[in-house]
Formats: structure tokens, C-alpha cells, sequence
């Protein structure tokens, strides 16, 4: 199935995608796409129904982010090798993590809006793991079975913010906007395989980051199991899995976002984001 939320910021409701593409209404059915609600057996009762008795949500309505009362954003961090050689940093032993805000979420074609002092505004297509059940010390046989589903997330970075103004990455991870997931949140028996995802980012229309999930340092099973063994994650926690090469840092010279620019990104079966660049 492939999931959605739309409507006006903050009052988004839920929907799906029927065969043809057009959104149905899922407000009847439930409240939101969020916590117990992304249960392997609350999910289990949304593909027994038939898209096409739900209520057709009409024109085009505004996306949000794909799931909703995200309690951890969790990102992580140097996990394409060849993302790591163009930042000038060594492959980690285990997983970076780290924190973006969840003020950062936003829908998937929202304006990005880039923060009054920022001088190094950057983009990364990631692959999102959306977790469905409680997992705490999971194994990494296991660790696929507890997640929801899959989506398209943009990680935008101050690297300013994120590398020269002191403290931890989430500085420049955490701005207003620097979120965008979605459009859908395709669930996981849709998704043969996360390691075998091509993935693409373009801005205004020049393609920067032309990359595949099968170029990750540790895989998206790992990365659940290694985050269990320090923290519980529950429903609805949104996991961002790393970006391949072609961020604006690693440019010759370095480029930058600034207001007017439009980006594309996307990843295989998972859909496509387009935003427009503002001054925030």
C-alpha cells in the first residue's frame, strides 16, 4: 500500500493511493497514520479494503509528511562509502547518529525555507524507515519485521551551522522545514528489497545525487539493530538512513541553496519530492 496524509498544515488527514493514483480518504477508517496505528495488524486491516468504497478526495490537495506525531527523528550519519570520500571523513565502526528536531518535518512539497544566517544550506535524498511496532534489543534477522514502512526524506544541512558553530550536528540538521518526508509511505511487504533502491536528487534541474541503497555502509536491518541496543523505538519513529555522493558540500566548487532554487528528488517506488527554495 502506499499511504499518505494530506490537507492544510497540521490538520492533515489520512489516505491511500488506489490503483489508478488518486488519494482516498482514510478518516473514516482512522485518526491519523501514527503510532498504533502503523501495527503490522492495523496495517493488515487497510489492505483488506477496497480503495475503491473509500470517499475520492478531489483535485490536488496539499501532501504531508507521510506519517504523523513523529516522537524520534533519528538520522544517520557518514553511512555511504562514497559519501564519506567526498566529505573527507573516514568510514565510522558502527553507525553515526544523530538527531534532527521534529519542528523539521514538513510535507514532501512544502517550501524549504533557508535560515536568516545560513551561508551553507545543502541538500541529501535519504532512504526513511518508518518503525511500526515497540523494538528494544532487536536482532538484525528480526529487525525488518518491526519496521512500517519506507519513504523518501530529505536531510537538508546548515553545514555552517552543523560543522563551525560548535556542539553536535543537530544544530544544523534541525531548522525549521529541513524535513521534508513523503510523499507516501509505502509499507514494507511493497518494498522487495531496501538494499536494491536507486535514488536521485536534482537541483534546478541539474542531477547532483544519482546513487542506490546498495552502497550503504550498514544496511537499513543493522542500523535498526545497533539504535535498539541504546534506545527503545516506537511506532511512528522516522529512521534516515544516510545520503550517497553528490551533497552541495562535496561540489568543486561548493554550491549551495538560495531562494529561487527548486529541487527534485526520488527514490525508486517510493515517489518524488519537489520544493521550492524561499528566504526564511
Amino acid at each position: 500500500m502506499k499511504l499518505l496524509r494530506y490537507g492544510a498544515l497540521g490538520a492533515e488527514k489520512p489516505g491511500m493511493l488506489d490503483q489508478e493514483g488518486n488519494i482516498r480518504c482514510l478518516s473514516d477508517v482512522i485518526g491519523d497514520l501514527a503510532g498504533d496505528m502503523l501495527s503490522d495488524e492495523s496495517l493488515a486491516k487497510l489492505r483488506e479494503l477496497d480503495p475503491s468504497s473509500l470517499p475520492l478526495v478531489a483535485d490536488e490537495p496539499r501532501l504531508g509528511a507521510c506519517v504523523g506525531q513523529v516522537g524520534k527523528f533519528i538520522c544517520i550519519g557518514l553511512n555511504y562509502a562514497d559519501h564519506a570520500a567526498e566529505a573527507g571523513m573516514e568510514l565510522p565502526e558502527e553507525p553515526v547518529i544523530f538527531f534532527k528536531a521534529t519542528s523539521a518535518i514538513c510535507g514532501p512539497n512544502d517550501d524549504v525555507e533557508i535560515p536568516r544566517t545560513s551561508v551553507k544550506s545543502d541538500w541529501e535524498v535519504e532512504l526513511g524507515v518508518v518503525i511500526g511496532k515497540h523494538t528494544k534489543y532487536v536482532t538484525k534477522e528480526e529487525a525488518l519485521d518491526h519496521v512500517a514502512g519506507y519513504c523518501v526524506v530529505n536531510d537538508l544541512s546548515e553545514r555552517d551551522f552543523q560543522l563551525h558553530r560548535s556542539g553536535q550536528w543537530v544544530k544544523g540538521k534541525s531548522c525549521d522545514t529541513f524535513g521534508p518526508i513523503g510523499p507516501w509511505l509505502v509499507t514494507r511487504d511493497e518494498v522487495a528489497d531496501p538494499q536494491n533502491l536507486e535514488m536521485y536528487l536534482e537541483v534546478n534541474g541539474h542531477r547532483y545525487q544519482d546513487g542506490s541503497t546498495r552502497t550503504m555502509h550498514f544496511d537499513v536491518a543493522t542500523v535498526i539493530s545497533h539504535l535498539s541496543q541504546f534506545m527503545s523505538l516506537q511506532p511512528g519513529d522516522v529512521i534516515s538512513t544516510g545520503t550517497p555522493p553528490g551533497v552541495g558540500m562535496g561540489q568543486k566548487p561548493e554550491t549551495y541553496l538560495k531562494p529561487g532554487d527548486k529541487m527534485e528528488l526520488g527514490i525508486e517506488g517510493l515517489g518524488v519530492q519537489t520544493q521550492s527554495v524561499v528566504a526564511g
